[in-house]
């Protein structure tokens, strides 16, 4: 009868103990060194080889490479050559044997998952991106170019294969149900995008997401206002409409097309927008305390500009040299990777949070 292996989803796959892995094998493996051994005693019998010849001799022989005799054989030594060719070809067919029970019984597709599950439980500061439909893979191409590690979940099978054929981790699972969720790391995700094709659906995964990590960055896509108000209201974070942004993007396209291809240039280029989020502690901010953007020189030192600094509800967009750095400010910088790492040195301590923005 035929061995049916566990179902490899799931919480199943973290339980999977390393003898249920290896006991298939014991059997070949302990065949083949069985051959080894008695095949090496009968050369040190017959012919009074020491025992690196008479392993040397047994391999080459089963193998079938046939580099010679270590020596001339006698006729016993022969014998023995003989019977280790008959034991080889009953352990190699056993071997395929096995391989193609394994096969049938899907182990190495237990294998498979239970290694992208060994991966997936080391993801750190990943975006869990629910759902690659069309907007899913332009969202997933962007945090390429960004270098941002991605889990995809995905439940449709078509999508799934374009994600893998992609180079996307993907996670075969409905991204409404806590399980998924977290099985595809939410307690150590960066943030998670909800990207799915229907409104109610993408309130499902920020509901479920909020209440799993109430701090978790939730951004979510919503076709309509009314959809977009219930998700800020579940939790949301960020609730983008495709709809709204393409409109803006073609306004902005015909009345200053100029800004638009700028800022298209430097989503190719290697420079990055970053949110600096300054922490609310007055005891760690030292020399940088009310002191101004031109007394601290983080421009020239760096590299980085200052575009914008938040302070509560209000945005200073283009800050002046006399602006001054105060406790829970949000700075919103540009510049390169280098320039930008040189930025958060400058702050150290001050520095609370960071986050990069797609240009």
């Amino acid at each position: 009868m035929q061995k049916r292996w566990p179902n490899p989803k799931g919480p199943i796959i973290k339980g999977l103990k390393i003898p249920g892995i290896t006991k298939p094998w014991i059997g070949p493996v302990l065949a083949l060194v069985f051959l080894l051994f008695i095949g090496a005693l009968g050369y040190r019998i017959t012919e009074g080889w020491d025992w690196g010849d008479c392993l040397w001799m047994v391999i080459i022989t089963i193998s079938t490479i046939g580099y010679g005799e270590v020596e001339p054989l006698s006729e016993s030594g022969r014998i023995v050559t003989v019977l280790i060719i008959g034991g080889g070809l009953v352990v190699v067919q056993l071997t395929i044997k096995r391989l193609l029970d394994l096969a049938g019984s899907g182990y190495f597709r237990q294998m498979r998952e239970l290694r992208f599950h060994r991966i997936m439980r080391g993801m750190q500061n990943h975006v869990i991106l629910c759902g690659y439909g069309r907007i899913g893979q332009e969202i997933a191409e962007q945090l390429l170019l960004e270098e941002v590690s991605i889990l995809v979940v995905e439940l449709d099978p078509s999508r799934r294969s374009c994600a893998e054929e992609r180079g996307l981790m993907v996670l075969e699972g409905d991204a409404t149900i806590d399980e998924t969720l977290l099985q595809a790391g939410l307690d150590r995700c960066k943030s998670l995008i909800a990207a799915l094709s229907n409104d109610a659906s993408n309130l499902y995964v920020v509901l479920s997401a909020k209440g799993l990590r109430p701090q978790c960055r939730l951004i979510s896509r919503a076709d309509s206002d009314e959809a977009a108000a219930k998700l800020k209201l579940a939790g949301a974070s960020v609730v983008v409409s495709p709809y709204v942004t393409a409109g803006r993007t073609m306004a902005a396209t015909a009345l200053r097309p100029l800004a638009v291809d700028f800022m298209d240039l430097l989503a190719g280029s290697n420079c990055e927008i970053e949110e600096l989020l300054l922490t609310s502690n007055p005891d760690d901010f030292g020399r940088l305390m009310n002191k101004s953007l031109s007394e601290l020189a983080l421009g020239r030192q760096s590299g980085a500009m200052v575009l914008a600094i938040r302070e509560g509800v209000n945005l200073i967009t283009n800050p002046g040299s006399e602006t001054k750095l105060t406790p829970g400010q949000v700075l919103v910088v540009l510049g390169s990777k280098e320039q930008l790492a040189k930025l958060r040195n400058l702050l150290g301590k001050t520095l609370c949070n960071v986050e990069t923005v797609a240009c």
